[in-house]
């Protein structure tokens, strides 16, 4: 999948291809923030690909970093009106990529964009950056200056200026979550954002289609976490070795989780490997600590691979997938308090994963 930060650039399919000099290739678009690229996502990508290849043409994401809404609130300087975000931008394209999608278009959301208006849009956009042969939009789909462009005005354009439209009806799905009723609810990112500051990881994952995870670089941190725990013997939570964690930051700063959470990292070795997580802002620490009060996702591995030795882990590339939630994030008094809280969590994390590895056999054995 190719990458693209803006229009106008070498090799986007509304230019002439490297391949086919002097020939544009054109392409079938949808547009969104795709924040989570959940099942709702999938759906519309699935079809966006079967109609790019039908067509003889690359698939094509356009999207936007920030999210407008981030913008808005930042232009009325209100960020309490910002989303909580679900991924971060290497998530939500790591995630494109798996849906198969030929290219993405980052879009930087600015006050020019903004303004521009839903016939600008199409023409600049749409025709003149992306050479759009094929559009798929969502039932709900708003563009433009003050959101005054629908469907059935990509409809008429598309009609006078020679590309096709066509709109995808809501996905849903049954969530057992607070006023669902039992009905089937539509698939949309406020639902999993819902589902995530709420602690309801199942339904996140129902969602997505996958367990919720996290992304990145491993970097260095105070290394605090390997100096606690090690006055309380080899047997206890962190071997006497320390609770040594793997530091992401996370690339926002309204996280749509927080909290402890009972986790399974891939990327150090070649299988899983269970641990405990801690995703936020660290209230027992100081605010002014190396990682300059970021929100962090910090992780703990229970059983640490041997071979990797103890420095192993920075600069590796992780994915950590957020199963299920045991608290929100504590305020401790001290690093006492801070350390035997780290235990507790380690032991309830344990004892998760001991009851579902019990649950997943007793289903195996019922359906043999």
């Amino acid at each position: 999948m190719k990458i693209f930060r803006g229009l106008h650039q070498p090799g986007l399919a509304g230019m002439p291809a490297p391949e086919e000099p002097g020939r544009p290739v054109g392409t079938a678009v949808t547009i969104g923030n795709f924040d989570g690229v959940h099942r709702g996502h999938q759906a519309m990508l699935a079809l966006l690909r079967s109609e790019a290849e039908q067509r003889g043409v690359r698939s094509c994401v356009l999207t936007f970093e920030p999210h407008p809404r981030d913008f808005f609130a930042a232009q009325a300087r209100k960020p309490e009106l910002a989303p909580a975000r679900i991924s971060t931008l290497r998530d939500k394209l790591a995630d494109l990529q798996r849906a198969g999608i030929d290219q993405v278009v980052v879009l930087p959301f600015d006050a020019r964009l903004s303004s521009l208006s839903p016939q600008a849009f199409i023409d600049e956009v749409l025709l003149r950056g992306l050479n759009t042969r094929y559009l798929l939009v969502g039932d709900d789909f708003r563009f433009g200056a003050r959101r005054a462009g629908d469907y059935a005005l990509l409809d008429a354009a598309g009609q006078a200026q020679g590309f096709d439209v066509a709109r995808m009806n809501s996905y849903e799905v049954h969530v057992p979550g607070p006023g669902s009723g039992g009905a089937g609810q539509r698939v949309s990112s406020s639902l999993v954002r819902a589902a995530l500051s709420e602690g309801r990881m199942d339904d996140a994952a129902k969602l997505l289609g996958r367990p919720y995870h996290i992304s990145g670089h491993v970097l260095h941190g105070r290394k605090l976490g390997r100096e606690l725990g090690k006055n309380l013997g080899p047997s206890a939570p962190g071997g006497g070795q320390g609770f040594r964690t793997l530091n992401l930051r996370f690339a926002h700063w309204k996280p749509a989780a927080s909290g402890i959470f009972v986790v399974r990292v891939h990327g150090l070795v070649e299988h899983p490997l269970q641990g405990v997580a801690n995703l936020g802002v660290r209230p027992s620490l100081d605010p002014n600590d190396v990682n300059g009060g970021r929100v962090l996702l910090e992780t703990h591995v229970f059983d640490w691979p041997a071979e990797l030795g103890p420095e192993g882990g920075y600069g590796k590339i992780i994915r950590v997938e957020l199963l299920h939630k045991l608290h929100d994030e504590l305020k401790y008094d001290g690093l006492d308090a801070l350390q035997a809280g780290i235990a507790r969590d380690c032991e309830d994390a344990r004892a998760w994963f001991a009851t579902h590895a019990q649950t997943r056999r007793q289903t195996t054995r019922d359906r043999i």
